[in-house]
């Protein structure tokens, strides 16, 4: 076992606190602004966080929103609340959402990268749940979180345990930015094909007037619903959810979304709306929009449409439905928070074209569809390695 000591969090950390409570206007140019929507595992995407003015962005790096190299960011708010806790690595002009919380550790008492994991690890996290409150929005209450208790080793022993689970994490980041660069690629080939309209043989094709815009002859718009089967997802009861493994993956929202595919954490001993391996799962509430494919046969709930192409194009409408979304809750209504409806689901607009075209396309780009799935499934297999390795080393189960 480990020889540690107990801390209060607000003991190990210079300060505890979380960006800022007021929200500038947005601007097409401007300073990156980013928020609990725009945190993945290991940072956030800044290319799509909100821009706001130099002025708004001066005054919030006085008010301290600005994370600082070696800051930990944790999800504070919203449907992710503690899904993402990641250490901050970069010196970027970038100010941060009150829905973010920041951490900064001194040092010399605790590693950053140790107090990550601690704060992952799958007991510690169902403890800090008690320091979350609200029903429709759930959100971490800093002031009680300060006090929570950090038990920890002498700072060699963290950072000999931080530099054994980092291992894992330096893959599974690779292989998510490899992941990345095949969909940018595809994405790329989808936008000129179907958005330039410069795919193969288009000098030869005739171009009419639509409510698009000039399309080629023979395209249409369509209903989504025409072209693709949509299930709309149904929550069984809970008494019925289990994480042992037993029965289906269950999803009631996207919750545990990843950049491609979901972790399976939940599961459901009875079927319901199912959604089977390969269809586009599509986010129904807050934060609608969002988008991941099923990498297995998976329950959904109701935060959750599960989508399928009628002629199995399914690699042309993932890459469209990922073109028309590439901002969340650009639809929907809802009083606290937006949600879509089936009919909202049907009704989405979007270009068919010939099957000639839609299909060379998904011939095109299955092979980087092939890749992005391995790699997805050596990111999983890393994960549950480090995952089991985290408590162990955590608890000194595990000698360093």
């Amino acid at each position: 076992m480990l020889n540690t000591i107990e801390y209060k969090l607000e003991e190990l950390c210079l300060k505890i606190t979380d960006g800022s409570h007021y929200s500038p206007k947005s601007v097409d140019d401007g300073y990156p602004m980013a928020s609990v929507k725009d945190m993945y595992e290991y940072g956030l995407n800044i290319e799509g966080c909100r821009k706001i003015l130099r002025n708004d962005y001066e005054k919030l790096v006085k008010d301290d929103c600005k994370p600082l190299k070696n800051d930990i960011l944790i999800t504070k708010d919203g449907a992710t609340y503690l899904k993402y806790i990641f250490v901050w690595r970069k010196e970027i002009e970038l100010v941060l959402l009150s829905s973010i919380a920041i951490l900064r550790p001194k040092t010399d008492l605790i590693d950053p990268d140790f107090l990550k994991y601690y704060l992952t690890n799958p007991a510690v996290k169902s403890d800090l749940k008690n320091y979350v409150s609200g029903a429709a929005i759930p959100r971490i209450i800093l002031k009680d979180f300060k006090t929570f208790k950090v038990s920890i080793p002498e700072i060699k022993a963290q950072h000999k345990i931080a530099s054994i689970l980092s291992a894992y994490d330096d893959l599974i980041e690779n292989n998510t930015r490899r992941i990345k660069i095949l969909e940018e690629l595809a994405q790329t080939i989808y936008k000129e094909w179907f958005v330039n309209f410069r795919f193969p043989g288009y000098k030869k094709v005739r171009f009419v007037d639509s409510p698009l815009g000039r399309i080629p002859e023979g395209w249409e718009r369509k209903n989504l619903n025409e072209i693709a089967n949509i299930i709309m997802g149904q929550s069984p009861k809970s008494e019925f959810y289990n994480s042992e493994g037993f029965g289906l993956p269950f999803h009631q929202g996207v919750t545990d979304f990843g950049f491609r595919s979901p972790e399976h954490k939940t599961f459901c001993s009875v079927e319901n709306r199912i959604a089977e391996k390969y269809d586009i799962l599509f986010s129904v509430r807050a934060p609608v929009g969002r988008i991941n494919i099923a990498n297995t046969k998976l329950i959904i709930g109701r935060g959750l449409s599960a989508i399928q192409h009628k002629n199995n194009m399914q690699s042309f409408l993932f890459y469209q439905l990922k073109n028309i979304f590439t901002r969340e809750d650009t639809i929907g209504s809802g009083a606290i928070f937006n949600s879509v409806t089936k009919e909202d689901m049907h009704n989405i607009k979007i270009i068919n074209p010939n099957n000639d075209i839609g299909k060379k396309f998904d011939e095109l780009v299955k092979p980087l569809d092939l890749q992005i799935e391995n790699l997805n499934s050596k990111i999983s297999n890393l994960r549950k390695t480090r995952d089991l390795l985290l408590p162990k080393l955590m608890s000194g189960e595990v000698k360093i």
